[in-house]
């Protein structure tokens, strides 16, 4: 057996492992979808860490760096403002009532079950564009480590994310995470000074790296308004995905939450940067590859040593791992929790646990049926990741931040900010000049417009929705 295989053997016997503890530690709906919200700072701040450092991390932003340089980059600068917003500004309001879902929220401040579904709808929409680009990144290391198709290594690794998945719910994810952000930083350290080294150094890397691609350090390789629009989309969607905002609820505490968003900050910053590194390299190591999607696995097996190579790939699928069980635990409850409750609110726990494991197994293999049909076939895997945060931040910033904060935000405004956002970010991405406005921007507009107009035209919300939320208004 190489080096390779025994380490992903021993990787997925890890993985498996924690799933069977998770599976004897569950006992209610509350552990499955939100570990029982007692989980701790180092844990919480780790999950939410190595949920957001997804395949768009060690595969798509190399691939676009490696296309369009270091102008991609500054992007990074907007994750911590994010993360801040989301501690200081947002948690401590947001918590006041635990939830087990996003949609479950929604229904409590907007006191509407309709809403709750119209918003479950559109995360399984959005899930299933964001698995694809993780999906396909397995699909590339399974092709790399065994030797096996990539429709063959999609089908694979997806099959083994939804068995621990589907075994431990959150708490197998949330362990594993941390299992899978160890790698993801173990394997970037070690990658960096070899991917120097293999050039000469640091300085023969940026002057190699100029007589190679000369657009690498200027900011012409990409419209400075579809950065500046980039940007605003990982500030927003950072905020508002559905698998972020769930990791609030699993947190025991607000000093927790800040404790575990200050290491998700320097985790998330500290890999970016050596990402960074290693798109350089790239570009001069594999100037001619056909999709900068295969930069990574390709440092990781033609540059850095048998085991490193394999540390390397194990990190790239602990990235996409992470991402995916989270999607499916997100989308998976918005199709059982969300969607099915509504019309069996009575189904006894036993049942509601099954059909919730049944509801992550649907929402897993359309993404992979789909790909197998040819839809997403082909895209960069960071590009379809931008789509599914601008569709979250479309969808669901304003409603979550507007409705802790503005009492006059009605179910009314918030189901026509949600559906206008996010039909105002597809059709944008569909027909409109995407490759130079990112639809982010078009649609947080008219998410925030429609919000306010909507609200202010229709019959205020009871005390009962905004009062677990907001102080009550001081009477004269």
């Amino acid at each position: 057996m190489n080096v390779q295989l025994s380490t992903f053997v021993l990787y997925f016997v890890v993985v498996f492992a924690i799933g069977w503890y998770a599976l004897r530690a569950t006992r209610s709906e509350a552990d499955y979808w939100i570990a029982g919200g007692k989980l701790g700072w180092l844990v919480g701040g780790a999950t939410m860490a190595a949920t957001h450092t997804s395949a768009g991390t060690f595969v798509g932003t190399i691939g676009v760096m490696y296309v369009a340089g270091w102008s991609f980059g500054w992007l990074v600068l907007a994750l911590p403002l994010a993360y801040w917003f989301m501690a200081a500004v947002l948690a401590p309001r947001f918590t006041r009532v635990k939830q087990l879902t996003l949609p479950a929220f929604i229904e409590t401040r907007y006191y509407s079950k309709g809403v709750r579904a119209l918003a479950a709808v559109i995360i399984l929409i959005a899930t299933v564009v964001y698995v694809q680009a993780q999906i396909v990144a397995g699909g590339l290391i399974a092709n790399i480590v065994f030797g096996v198709p990539v429709s063959w290594g999609m089908v694979g690794f997806t099959a083994i994310l939804l068995a621990y998945t589907v075994i431990g719910g959150m708490i197998a994810v949330v362990y594993t995470d941390l299992l899978q952000l160890i790698i993801m930083v173990l394997g970037a350290i070690c990658a960096v000074p070899l991917a120097i080294r293999q050039v000469g150094g640091v300085e023969p890397l940026f002057t190699y790296v100029e007589a190679v691609n000369p657009l690498t350090f200027s900011w012409e390789a990409m419209p400075a308004l579809l950065l500046f629009t980039m940007g605003l989309s990982f500030l927003l969607g950072g905020v508002a995905t559905p698998e972020k905002l769930i990791r609030l609820y699993a947190m025991r505490d607000m000093r927790t939450i800040r404790r575990g968003i200050l290491l998700t900050i320097v985790a998330v910053t500290t890999l970016n940067l050596l990402v960074f590194v290693l798109s350089l390299a790239a570009v001069v190591l594999f100037p001619n590859l056909p999709t900068g999607d295969l930069a990574m696995p390709m440092l990781a097996t033609a540059v850095l040593p048998a085991t490193l190579g394999a540390i390397l790939l194990a990190a790239i699928t602990a990235a996409m791992m992470s991402t995916v069980d989270s999607l499916l635990l997100v989308a998976g409850s918005a199709l059982s929790v969300d969607i099915y409750q509504l019309f069996r609110p009575d189904a006894p726990p036993g049942r509601r646990l099954w059909v919730d494991r049944a509801g992550i197994v649907v929402v897993g293999t359309i993404p992979v049926v789909l790909l197998l049909s040819g839809v997403g076939e082909g895209e960069l895997v960071q590009f379809i990741v931008l789509l599914f945060t601008a569709l979250m931040a479309s969808s669901f910033f304003i409603p979550v931040v507007v409705g802790v904060y503005w009492r006059r935000a009605t179910r009314e405004g918030a189901a026509a900010s949600m559906v206008g956002g996010v039909t105002t970010a597809l059709a944008w991405e569909g027909w409109g000049p995407a490759d130079a406005i990112d639809p982010v921007l078009p649609g947080f507009l008219v998410s925030a417009f429609l919000m306010v107009v909507v609200s202010l035209l229709t019959p205020p919300p009871p005390a009962s929705a905004t009062d677990p939320y907001m102080p009550s208004p001081r009477k004269p």
